[in-house]
């Protein structure tokens, strides 16, 4: 099985448009290493820090991993039906009323996916005036992350209700393949004593 089968989730391909599945791989190879950064530059402040010499720009790259890791992550668990969604709701209900249901919790995602790019865009001009120290970087680096994310999150959510509206919303998933577990001896070898 290849990094991108395991990357790119199966589960409810009904309402995915395989055009996206690509940019579905990228995020989450981004969020991986954005995740993987922000662990080596906290590791690397906390030793550089321990050792009588910090490097005070490690803060800056810290923050904004994190930062970059939110807003890319919120985006790739928006496409996987693993953020900002209500299945409890949604899943117990069939028929008409879950269509209008997931109809509208869609609606909803859309409209904080318009504020993400609305503000955030307002966010990242105003970051321009401000500066991050030590390296007098303007604050608007962190803030570009904003309105992108915003962006993508209204991408997958228009992409979900263009396929739900078509499909349906009411897909059974099936069963995920249980591995075989083999059993552990618990018995000890002949001879052997504890």
């Amino acid at each position: 099985m290849a990094i991108a089968d395991k990357l790119v989730l199966q589960r409810q391909r009904h309402l995915k448009w395989p055009a996206l599945d690509r940019l579905e791989l990228g995020l989450m190879v981004l969020c991986g290493l954005l995740c993987f950064g922000f662990s080596l530059s906290v590791t690397a402040d906390i030793v550089t820090r321990t050792i009588g010499h910090p490097w005070l720009w490690l803060q800056e790259v810290t923050s904004t991993l994190f930062i970059y890791a939110i807003f890319i992550g919120a985006a790739a668990a928006t496409r996987r039906n693993d953020h900002l969604y209500l299945t409890a709701i949604s899943d117990a209900m069939h028929g008409t009323p879950r269509l209008i249901i997931e109809i509208v919790i869609r609606l909803v995602v859309l409209g904080v996916a318009f504020c993400l790019v609305w503000y955030g865009y307002l966010n990242y001009l105003r970051g321009f005036g401000s500066f991050r120290l030590p390296s007098g970087t303007p604050i608007a680096s962190l803030y570009v992350i904003i309105p992108l994310s915003g962006i993508l999150i209204g991408l997958f959510t228009i992409e979900q209700l263009a396929n739900g509206i078509r499909n349906g919303f009411d897909h059974p998933e099936p069963p995920d393949e249980d591995l075989a577990i083999p059993p552990i001896g618990t018995s000890s070898p002949t001879g052997a004593q504890p």
